[in-house]
């Protein structure tokens, strides 16, 4: 049978591992090897804000060594992600650019919420158990090295998700710091790792109960590890959890490292992760914590897969993000009627267009979400919207959006309510953001928002279509649509001006 083979390699904070996959066209595909090796860049980049050079050499060294094991099973297709240790490092372009130079290696930096949402993915398909889990109030907790996500969901939807920079690394090295001013080490983190999740309950759980917590990240694995006694499979009630905790404060680092075979530097972690599960697990009331044994490689095989067409999934990835958007425009208190109508027109006219814009179904993506968010700005100042809502969007995690794609959406809204500005008096302030996308998707965004200007809804049905150098949209409706053209007209010169076409607004009374 012809196969294939895929490597996925998680650059982390505290350590560098590959997983090689076979790919197949009928099965999907299957693990065949494993390897990991410890370095610790967040130790570097959470103390000085740099990588050392000497830590940059190790890298590059590990990574050869993974070369080595690819080109044993011949494998060239791969992706290399980095996360925090290297996003976060001042020096992280020269970074990667010395990991080019060495070992030929394309190594990528994930944003927080893109890093989670390969986690997410790689979570829903591995854990069969996953499904049934989450159709009750569930909270996902990822714990990594430099801060923990906690993605919280209902009724099979994602709701909201939070970053809170509190992962086992920095604890651990807080508690370093703070060894020789306390005799009661441990008490005093709790109380630091407490009052951060307990903000976060504040603000997001509220008084909902938690049924489950998922438990994800580099540590939930070696806690088990430390208990065998314990038979601990696929989930650990509070008791478990007081076990191997209790344990973990009667044997040091070296002890534990030697017993369980647990490398010291990840035996140095599993402290400062047992007490953010269990404050988390007490403040969430939730009654145990689900244990798969999900690490990035398994997210990025599965967004490979899902990229390639090569599986379907049950799970529909996108609608994730839906879910979570509509949940923040709930919070600011968003008009849903309107939201949901100006998002149908505006992906109409998005694929009505799509000959002519030339844009891909991840913008398609982003304008959905900018038409659900283009009024946000208005729960802080109904004067500025525009700015507000920017502000907003660029303050809130949606997961499965890069820096990138998050900052574009913010500029989509700014400028559905602010005047476009030419490219060389925002150019400096654009970073990686593609201009040309902002623009054409601004351009359809403003049209959509206008045929809605009451809020009323006045048609259910748009017929569209291009012709003559002309987008013709034609309502049904008995409705007066004074307001409407009056707006669309001034909409329409913009969009004429982005896509040479001009958007004409016909109406037809059915009886």
């Amino acid at each position: 049978m012809a196969y294939k083979t895929f490597a996925a390699i998680d650059v982390g904070s505290t350590d560098v591992t590959m997983k090689i996959f076979e790919v197949t066209a009928k099965k999907g595909y299957r693990q065949l090897d494993y390897v990991s090796n410890i370095i610790e860049l967040g130790s570097d980049t959470y103390a000085d804000g740099y990588i050392s050079q000497e830590s940059i050499e190790e890298l590059c060294d590990i990574l050869l060594g993974f070369a080595d094991k690819m080109k044993e099973y011949g494998t060239v297709d791969y992706c290399a992600y980095a996360t925090s240790a290297i996003r976060e490092a001042k020096n992280n372009q020269m970074v990667l650019d010395l990991i080019k130079v060495r070992t030929s290696f394309d190594v990528q930096i994930l944003s927080n919420s893109e890093h989670r949402f390969l986690m997410y993915k790689g979570l829903a398909v591995k854990a069969d158990y996953f499904e049934k889990v989450v159709d009750k109030n569930t909270a996902i907790v990822d714990i990594g090295a430099g801060s923990i996500q906690i993605s919280l969901m209902n009724n099979g939807k994602l709701t909201a998700t939070q970053n809170i920079p509190i992962g086992a690394l920095r604890v651990r090295d807080r508690l370093k710091i703070l060894r020789f001013d306390t005799l009661h080490l441990e008490r005093v983190m709790e109380e630091f790792i407490a009052n951060e999740i307990d903000a976060f309950r504040h603000y997001y759980l509220g008084d909902k109960v938690i049924k489950n917590v998922i438990a994800i990240g580099d540590e939930i694995g070696n806690l088990i590890q430390i208990v065998p006694e314990l038979g601990i499979h696929d989930q650990l009630n509070e008791k478990q959890l007081k076990t191997i905790f209790d344990k973990l404060l009667s044997m040091d680092a070296s002890d534990l490292a030697a017993e369980y075979k647990i490398p010291y530097e990840r035996a140095t972690l599993l402290l400062p992760a047992a007490m953010i599960y269990g404050i988390f697990l007490r403040q969430a009331k939730a009654d145990l914590i689900w244990t798969p044994n999900i690490d990035l490689c398994d997210g990025i095989i599965v967004d490979e897969m899902e990229k390639r067409k090569r599986l379907v999934f049950e799970r529909d990835f996108e609608d994730d993000i839906r879910s979570s958007v509509l949940h923040i425009a709930k919070k600011y208190r968003c008009n849903k009627e309107h939201n949901v109508n100006v998002t149908k027109i505006a992906c109409q006219i998005f694929d009505k267009t799509k000959k002519i814009h030339g844009l891909k179904e991840k913008e398609r993506l982003q304008l959905e979400i900018a038409a659900t968010l283009h009024d946000c700005g208005k729960f802080i100042n109904m004067s500025g919207a525009g700015a507000n809502s920017y502000a907003i969007i660029m303050s809130t995690e949606i997961m499965g959006l890069s820096h990138k794609e998050r900052e574009e959406i913010a500029n989509i809204v700014k400028y559905n309510s602010v005047a476009f500005p030419d490219y060389n008096e925002i150019r400096n302030e654009l970073g990686e953001c593609n201009y040309m996308t902002i623009a054409k998707l601004v351009a359809i965004l403003r049209v959509a928002n206008a045929m809605d200007r009451s809020h009323k809804q006045k048609a259910s049905a748009y017929n569209m279509v291009v012709k003559d150098k002309q987008l013709v949209i034609t309502i049904d409706t008995l409705y007066d649509l004074a307001l409407e053209r009056g707006l669309f007209t001034d909409k329409a010169e913009f969009f004429e001006l982005v896509y040479g076409i001009k958007p004409v607004l016909r109406q037809k009374r059915s009886v």
